[in-house]
């Protein structure tokens, strides 16, 4: 039996809805189901003072209005909210994202493949043949965190992080992998970079993935990569994406 999410107080004006304490597709699916229930219900008219979900790995913090309504108020309203399968079973958009790897572009994947104990192919080999799930967007505008990363490349972040890694960064740390949005640091592995904006303010939808998205990437060469990176920068190119 699947046990009922729990409901935690954030502050005065936000709550969390916890589904579970892991990086789990069973769980992260329930989150995106809920949360697309609530998003349906207040569309609907309902949810009096619900100002704006934010789903994550395993919970959901959902930010309300304390003059529109109380903590036990909303907190009652969800619990009594049918989950919208939106996602098991139904439409998923699958990406596939060009990334070239190594030198200039990925200067951890050197040292990731003395550690894994395999070539620095072997590791392009293992990162491209999986299927990578979107989780959750966030830390930066539209950061893209995945799971599904082969358990080979597990590896604990960096104990020195760099002050600035570029956007379109494809990177590995933990058991999850990674897409940068915007220049920022990180204490991840670095492995290549993908012409893919996945943050990109002039679009209608700004952020390029969302949260159950799949992904797949394909290695290309330097000369792909900076002509496809010239069409991204003025606005003309998005990665392959299929409805399946």
């Amino acid at each position: 039996m699947t046990a009922a999410p729990r409901i935690l107080a954030a502050g005065d004006t936000a709550l969390v809805v916890e589904f579970g304490d892991a990086v789990d597709p069973d769980i992260n699916g329930r989150v995106l189901a809920f949360d697309a229930a609530v998003v349906a219900a207040k569309a609907a008219g309902g949810l009096a003072g619900v100002i704006e979900t934010v789903p994550t790995y395993r919970s959901i913090l959902i930010h309300y209005d304390p003059l529109a309504t109380g903590f036990d108020e909303l907190a009652t309203a969800l619990r009594g909210l049918k989950p919208v399968d939106r996602l098991e079973g139904g439409a998923v958009r699958r990406w596939a994202v060009p990334v070239v790897f190594g030198g200039a572009y990925g200067i951890d994947l050197d040292d990731v493949a003395a550690r894994v104990g395999v070539t620095p192919t072997a590791v392009i080999d293992l990162f491209v043949a999986a299927e990578y799930r979107v989780y959750m967007i966030g830390f930066a505008p539209g950061f893209t965190y995945l799971g599904g990363s082969p358990a080979r490349l597990h590896l604990p972040r960096r104990p020195d992080p760099r002050a600035k890694v570029p956007a379109g960064t494809v990177s590995v740390g933990g058991i999850q992998a990674a897409i940068n949005s915007v220049e920022m640091p990180s204490g991840w592995h670095l492995l290549g970079r993908t012409p893919a904006r996945a943050f990109d303010p002039r679009r209608p939808e700004p952020f390029l993935f969302r949260p159950g998205d799949r992904i797949r990437f394909a290695a290309v060469d330097e000369a792909t990569y900076r002509a496809l990176d010239r069409e991204a920068e003025h606005g003309h190119y998005m990665p392959e994406q299929r409805v399946t």
